[in-house]
């Protein structure tokens, strides 16, 4: 049985919040999700696609909040960006996370699913179960607005016995959340009118999380060429928001894409936003492998994915598992004033570790590819991740990858 829908929208109206005339830029913050609690239920689908009196739909068992929202178009140059603010509700453990916009020229896409009106267009190599991955006719990928990884257990463990001594001693406290900002102005035609926002986290727990959204737009005095308009391209995403299996495809092939350049396009760039999971010690969570970038057989980018900081993020990760490592360490001796040295036993932290691009509590840039010579017409792109694992078992090898294409049409 078919079921429709209507969600409220949230309008936003750009005015001047007290601003000056001699001011560049008028802000209007925009609250997308306020205080909601994601998590994993049964109960949600029982209840069926119904609005909240916030206007938010839950989808995929709780883990996909979704909700309209509406911002008139501008003839003035503009600037955007996205704060996500969390904390855990119960919930220990790293999850990855999403916040998105569907594009309003897909009909197809996972609303429209789970309201039983449509289905994923299919991956066009079997095996492969990653419905709605690449474009195909009438369909368009998810885009990110913001990739991020939850820290372990951040607020709801902080502070808590028996996780205080946990604590190392070059942090004095435990954070109560964690707060993500990133500029979203290259996807802003993407949320003009009328737009579809939705954020997923990896939540197989009913305790799940607690999150904050919201939109910032800026809008300058600076007018507009009325002859330029922003063009933007949705290329892959292999986030398995809903329905769609673990993305372990780059164990096997890399995927391969066309789109379509339009004429005039200028200042062409593609970004590109990956990290790799899971397979445990020696999978491609913790072991770096190289991420390859074709253009019509030519390589654009090559790179390896990975953050070595991931110790800077320890204030926010209360609930991680923690052992003891022995190391010789240098230090100065309170008698003879003098550096010696001896064997300690020091903490290390499971978020302390290496990863594939992310720590527990990180935000993730999207990687700048520019291709100022590429012609209009068609053009074949191809990701590669040649060293990429696949599952096996619990050793559930993956790479979350989405990637799109901006430009400047005259």
């Amino acid at each position: 049985m078919s079921i429709r829908i209507t969600i409220g929208l949230a309008l936003a109206t750009l005015v001047s919040l007290g601003a000056s005339a001699q001011e560049r830029f008028t802000t209007t913050t925009v609250k997308i999700f306020d205080h909601e609690h994601l998590n994993f239920s049964g109960e949600y689908a029982k209840k069926g696609l119904v609005p909240d009196v916030k206007g938010v739909v839950r989808i995929a068992d709780g883990r996909v909040l979704l909700k309209k929202i509406a911002i008139p178009k501008t003839k003035k140059y503009t600037e955007a960006k996205v704060r996500v603010t969390l904390s855990s509700a119960g919930d220990r453990w790293d999850k990855s996370g999403s916040l998105f916009v569907i594009p309003a020229t897909s009909k197809v896409n996972m609303l429209t699913v789970a309201q039983g009106e449509a289905t994923l267009p299919a991956y066009p190599v079997a095996q492969e179960k990653l419905p709605g991955t690449i474009p195909s006719a009438g369909y368009q990928p998810t885009v990110e607005l913001m990739r991020f990884m939850t820290p372990f257990g951040v607020g709801y463990y902080s502070g808590r016995e028996g996780f205080e001594k946990r604590r190392p001693v070059y942090i004095p406290f435990f954070e109560k959340q964690v707060v993500w900002e990133q500029d979203i102005t290259d996807r802003l035609p993407l949320l003009n009118g009328e737009a579809l926002i939705g954020v997923w986290i990896d939540t197989w727990t009913a305790e799940g999380y607690n999150i904050d959204v919201e939109l910032t737009v800026k809008e300058s005095t600076l007018p507009i060429d009325p002859k330029q308009k922003q063009w933007i391209a949705p290329l892959v995403n292999t986030v398995y928001y809903a329905g769609q299996g673990m993305p372990d495809i780059f164990g096997r092939r890399d995927i391969e894409v066309e789109v379509d350049i339009p004429k005039n396009v200028k200042n062409t760039m593609l970004k590109y936003i990956v990290t790799g999971h899971g397979g445990h010690n020696e999978g491609d969570e913790f072991v770096k492998k190289e991420n390859i970038i074709y253009l019509d057989g030519q390589k654009v980018l090559a790179f390896t994915p990975w953050r070595d900081d991931c110790a800077s993020f320890r204030r926010f990760n209360p609930g991680s598992g923690v052992w003891l490592m022995r190391d010789t360490a240098s230090y100065i001796d309170t008698v003879s004033n003098k550096y010696a040295e001896k064997e300690i036993e020091e903490r290390i932290a499971s978020s302390d570790l290496s990863r594939s691009n992310w720590c527990p509590g990180s935000v993730v840039e999207p990687v700048t590819i520019n291709l100022p010579n590429i012609k209009p017409g068609k053009h074949k792109i191809r990701f590669s991740i040649p060293k990429a694992q696949v599952a096996d078992g619990d050793k559930m090898n993956h790479w979350l990858i989405s990637a799109y294409m901006v430009g400047t049409i005259r």
